[in-house]
């Protein structure tokens, strides 16, 4: 396959443009750093398959962000994704060794996405440890290389961002007019310990701390600490993106606006009204119809994006559960590829 045939739009009987929202990939620096688990993990997983249930780390996948990874959206269906770097991305390293492979991660992303501009497009892993310094990288990345928006995976260190030291990262993405992705993180050790670790098998345990519930849990509080310290009345412009179809704050929207007033929380808005309006959310595997439904009701249809979690999750199914929601074919055609363009600037 050449590069001009690696541009094309695959061909489909869907008719809608598809652009998946948090697509995953990673570079040998970072496999050699903070991704070394990924890989030792995904090389027990090949020699001990009965351990996972079968399923192994796609670590060759993560690593291709070229001709292979194309030739797997064409016959899925898939028209562009949007690359960030997998988690636990940088957020868990010291300052220094953050900025070096921030700086390496986005060089790498920046030469795939001018090879197969198209097809790819990306944000910014942040060195969140030096938040002037992530800062002036996302204007670098969004100014020179046309990267839409950062990357944040979760917490650093136990540090949230709610804390004004990280609140220039905010104030550049305001003024870049880029959103800010919050990808899921396992919580700190002293939360496992307390919260997920419990009278059942280290394994179990580790899965609970992570998909099974607590990244998500996770992720939820973390938004609704940046929301309850006033971030969106500082930087009302300020959009971010938080993906699992709202990462379950939809289910509690109601609850929290009833027991998190304005008249408690001194806040110009209500909770629910930064949820509707500064937050936006993607699918990330999340192909359930229930889930999906009540993220609707709450949201909108303007405020959800598709997403496959590539390579964790099926392009294809994620383009199945696209295809048969419950929705008109206006809102279907937001979800697939319009909200996107309008938040990303496309």
């Amino acid at each position: 396959m050449n590069k001009k045939e690696s541009n094309k739009s695959p061909q489909k009987d869907n008719q809608f443009r598809t652009i998946t929202l948090e697509e995953h990939y990673a570079t040998p620096l970072f496999f050699e750093g903070p991704g070394h688990q990924l890989k030792a993990q995904a090389q027990a997983a090949k020699m001990h398959p009965q351990q996972t249930g079968g399923f192994v780390l796609p670590i060759d996948q993560l690593a291709d962000i070229g001709e292979g990874r194309i030739m797997e959206m064409d016959e899925a269906g898939i028209d562009v994704q949007v690359l960030s770097l997998t988690s636990p991305g940088v957020e868990q390293l010291n300052a220094s060794a953050a900025v070096d492979l921030a700086l390496d991660a986005n060089d790498y992303l920046a030469d795939a996405v001018q090879l197969h501009p198209t097809r790819f497009l990306g944000l910014a892993t942040l060195p969140t440890a030096a938040p002037d310094t992530a800062a002036n990288e996302l204007e670098r990345m969004v100014i020179e290389y046309d990267f839409k928006g950062g990357v944040i995976n979760g917490h650093v260190k136990g540090r949230y961002l709610d804390d004004e030291f990280f609140w220039p990262i905010f104030e550049r993405a305001e003024a870049l007019n880029v959103p800010i992705y919050l990808h899921p993180t396992p919580p700190p050790q002293p939360v496992i310990k307390a919260s997920y670790t419990g009278n059942y098998s280290r394994q179990v345990a580790a899965q609970f701390a992570a998909a099974g519930w607590g990244w998500h849990i996770e992720t939820a509080i973390h938004i609704l600490r940046i929301i309850l310290s006033g971030v969106f009345d500082r930087y009302p412009n300020l959009q971010m993106i938080i993906g699992h179809m709202g990462e379950a704050l939809p289910f509690m929207l109601p609850r929290i606006d009833n027991n998190l007033p304005k008249e408690m929380t001194k806040l110009e808005r209500s909770v629910g009204a930064y949820l509707q309006e500064n937050i936006h959310y993607t699918f990330s595997g999340f192909n359930w119809t229930q889930t999906f439904l009540d993220l609707l009701l709450q949201v909108g249809a303007d405020r959800i994006m598709f997403s496959a979690d590539y390579p964790y999750g099926s392009m294809s199914q994620a383009l199945a559960f696209l295809d048969q929601l419950p929705v008109s074919k206006a809102d279907k055609k937001r979800i697939a590829h319009v909200n996107a363009e309008h938040l990303l600037r496309l």
